[in-house]
């Protein structure tokens, strides 16, 4: 099965709820794959809120054409998953 995004919306600065073909839906920080000109408006959050699905190729993309594989969104951890910090 090829895995693609059918449904996304921007959830934080750089943090997007997404929801795959596979039926996994989670919340990833894409703030670590945000290197090179591509993707270096997308450090702005207002820029980065500008985020749609793009339903043909089954992705995340933005008005400069930045975007990424569903495949690289699914591999990031889930930011629900994260331990709370504790307090010392």
């Amino acid at each position: 099965m090829i895995l693609r995004v059918v449904a996304a919306e921007v959830s934080g600065p750089h943090s997007v709820r997404v929801t795959f073909s596979d039926g996994v839906t989670k919340r990833v920080d894409v703030l670590r794959l945000l290197e090179g000109p591509v993707f270096a408006p997308l450090l702005d959050p207002r820029f980065f809120a500008r985020m749609a699905v793009d339903s043909l190729a089954g992705t995340v993309v933005w008005p400069n054409g930045a975007d990424f594989a569903p495949e690289a969104l699914h591999e990031l951890p889930d930011e629900g998953d994260k331990a709370p910090a504790r307090k010392g």
